[in-house]
């Protein structure tokens, strides 16, 4: 009896063991920010604004997400620690602005957020928790403010083209990085501007230069960046 109760101490001590290793064990976070405008004028997704109302006219958050030097990634890394959006009421509303859903059928956020934090953020808890994860995002968010320097570049989301190269200039002329940029198509099949990448060191507290850039959909020389 009493080795079989070592046996199952063991046992769990391990699988603690791993699941640690596995949310301390990756690089560099990916930050993620997308354009609505592209992502509602698309060919592959259907769009459906969030229960609060249309977003504002903003680049929204997609996620940070924990990534490996030679472009792999953990995900899905602790079961036994799920989304608990009262660890996160404090942040609701500026979640709801910044950080708002897309997808269809229209939601309050909660469910694009669980999914966020379930599979990337259980990766890096080792260095934020569930409230800090949420907190350093948004904090990213303001820190970068894409379309501000976007516009101080005089590129403007009103649905002509414009440059690649200026584009990533502009990016890294606003925040001191060189971002990366991927493209969707719209319903017409021009290619638009969609996500910008930037990147993050692995205690999640300072932005680098990516180590390496995600095999995404690349972007023409000139794209556009729609209306919304």
């Amino acid at each position: 009896m009493e080795s079989k109760f070592l046996f199952l101490v063991n046992l769990l001590v391990l699988q603690y063991l791993a699941v640690l290793c596995v949310s301390q064990d990756f690089d560099f976070f990916y930050f993620v920010q997308q354009w609505p405008g592209s992502y509602c004028d698309s060919s592959r997704s259907s769009c459906c604004y969030p229960t609060t109302g249309k977003p504002a006219a903003d680049f929204g958050i997609h996620g940070l997400w924990p990534n490996y030097n030679d472009g792999s990634y953990p995900q899905n890394c602790d079961s036994n620690n799920p989304f608990d959006g009262s660890k996160i009421s404090d942040l609701i509303s500026s979640m709801r602005r910044n950080w708002p859903t897309l997808a269809c059928p229209s939601g309050s956020g909660e469910t694009f957020w669980s999914h966020e934090w379930e599979k990337h953020g259980t990766c890096s808890e080792s260095v934020l928790d569930q409230h800090s994860y949420f907190e350093t995002t948004l904090g990213l968010k303001q820190q970068t403010n894409l379309l501000q320097a976007l516009k101080t570049a005089g590129i403007k989301p009103d649905g002509e083209k414009y440059s690649l190269g200026d584009i990533k200039d502009a990016i890294k002329e606003g925040t001191g990085y060189t971002p990366w940029i991927e493209c969707n198509q719209d319903s017409s099949g021009n290619s638009q501007l969609y996500q910008v990448y930037l990147c993050l060191d692995n205690s999640g507290s300072s932005l680098i230069e990516c180590p390496v850039f995600p095999k995404g959909k690349k972007c023409g020389s000139a794209i556009e960046f729609p209306i919304f």
